[in-house]
């Protein structure tokens, strides 16, 4: 039943825990120049914001799981959970991952949700836990999931599941791995140019547990050059409000900057770094065109002062 799947997330905490102070300790006792590494301000950032990420989330659910739950009473369709339909449903899920993930890239008020994830410089297993607390956006690309007949329940694990998988692949510890492995799933070298600033690397590696759906769909670039974290324009704070909430502030002022509803829609709905085009300059006015032969105006003699 899928009520008796297990929680994953809550389950592998003490392995989140242990792989970041092996991390931790890998750098004190092997320090890399060339790696991001570890900044005490920056790792505790990423951490409250995985904690409040529980919170929200939490609190987001209960909207979700309604709108989930009437659908899946409306559908007549039924997926039961057994052992060969689970990784159905995780194949199922992991593709729909990947266009939430890219879009959540292209669309800005969807990046204003994802951006904290990349608001970090460093790339390491503390920068996995830098989450969101505004997933209410995600929640929709997995509506073809209910419809289809898939337990809420079940979406929710091949979620946690999708979300567990990609921990370790949060760091630079890591090199390349096997060629077929680096085929056929996300891997540290693929998920670094996904965090990677460099254009060429922008929007790259949407993969959650498989890389094949970027290679499918022509979003796929490997790592060829030492990746630089971060944002395009980073934002300098490690204030977790701040954070959390500074693409959608950065919305609000544009919205209130732009003029008409083609330039408002295009805020919210274009891409990140979409702007409208500079309006022309007007030209200077124009004094009124005298008819030809006219010289300068004087004035009627019969009007002076006498």
């Amino acid at each position: 039943m899928p009520s008796s799947l297990p929680d994953v997330v809550l389950w592998s905490i003490p392995a989140f825990v242990l792989l970041t102070v092996v991390e931790m300790v890998s750098y004190r006792l092997h320090p890399d120049e060339d790696a991001a590494g570890y900044e005490t301000r920056d790792a505790a950032t990423s951490i409250t914001m995985g904690l409040g990420s529980l919170v929200f989330d939490a609190l987001w659910k209960i909207p979700i799981v309604a709108v989930y739950a009437a659908l899946y009473e409306l559908t007549p369709l039924r997926v039961p959970v057994l052992w060969w339909t689970l990784p159905l449903m995780l194949l199922a899920q992991d593709f729909c991952y990947y266009w939430s993930h890219r879009g959540h890239h292209v669309v800005r008020i969807l990046w204003a949700c994802h951006v904290v994830h990349h608001s970090s410089r460093k790339f390491n297993f503390t920068t996995a836990l830098r989450q969101p607390w505004t997933t209410w956006t995600v929640w929709p690309f997995y509506l073809p999931m209910i419809a289809l007949g898939v337990h809420p329940a079940a979406v929710a694990f091949c979620s946690s599941a999708n979300l567990v998988y990609q921990f370790w692949i949060h760091t630079e510890r890591v090199g390349t791995l096997s060629r077929p492995v680096e085929f056929v799933l996300n891997t540290p070298s693929h998920h670094r140019v996904h965090h990677a600033s460099q254009g060429g690397y922008l929007d790259r590696n949407f993969g959650g547990i498989l890389i094949v759906w970027d290679r499918l769909f022509g979003s796929f670039v490997p790592e060829t050059a030492p990746c630089v974290y971060g944002l395009t324009k980073n934002i300098d704070t490690f204030n977790p409000l701040c954070v959390a909430t500074h693409e959608y502030a950065a919305i609000a002022r544009d919205l209130r900057a732009s003029h008409g509803w083609r330039e408002r829609a295009g805020r919210l709905f274009r891409g990140p770094g979409w702007s409208p085009e500079p309006r022309p300059a007007q030209p200077p006015a124009q004094p009124p065109a005298q008819p030809e032969g006219a010289g300068p105006r004087r004035a009627d003699p019969s009007l002076r002062l006498r």
